[in-house]
């Protein structure tokens, strides 16, 4: 192969990896928080299922970290304060969808987080995280979910 020849052929391979989309950080494309649909339809569920115990605004209950006197602990914020940004997004989704049970928490853990598999459309439950995912933008975190998608891919 000619010297000229292989120097075409990286140019073009470099030109069409400049093309191609990168992928969202964390990741499942149906949770793609630049899916400006999926995010519109994923704030309306929100505010209608979640933004009662987690914060119109993402920001969780007071305290969230601090046991309540039943044991349980308050909603945590699905902002960049809280833990949500730290969890692949088949972790969010199983949790939404299933509940916190194993093998996301202890066996008979007690959560007032219920399942929503029976109330929301899987198409819904991953538009509300494409929304979560619009909100987390600090180098951080998008640094932070760009290795975990890295560290999920088979290698």
């Amino acid at each position: 192969m000619s010297r000229l020849w292989r120097i075409g052929l990286v140019s073009v391979v470099i030109v069409l990896a400049a093309c191609g989309e990168t992928p969202a950080p964390g990741d499942d494309p149906r949770a793609d928080p630049r899916d400006a649909a999926r995010v519109a339809l994923g704030a309306k569920v929100y505010a209608r299922e979640c933004a009662a115990c987690h914060g119109a605004k993402l920001e969780g209950q007071a305290d969230w970290r601090k046991r309540l006197p039943n044991g349980r602990l308050p909603a945590p914020p699905h902002d960049e304060s809280g833990h949500s940004w730290h969890h692949p997004d088949h972790v969010l989704f199983a949790i939404t969808k299933n509940g916190v049970v194993p093998p996301y928490a202890p066996k008979d853990y007690q959560s007032d987080m219920p399942a929503f598999g029976a109330k929301l459309s899987d198409d819904e439950i991953w538009a509300v995280i494409a929304n979560l995912k619009s909100h987390w933008r600090t180098k951080e975190v998008l640094d932070a979910r760009a290795e975990m998608t890295r560290q999920a891919r088979p290698r």
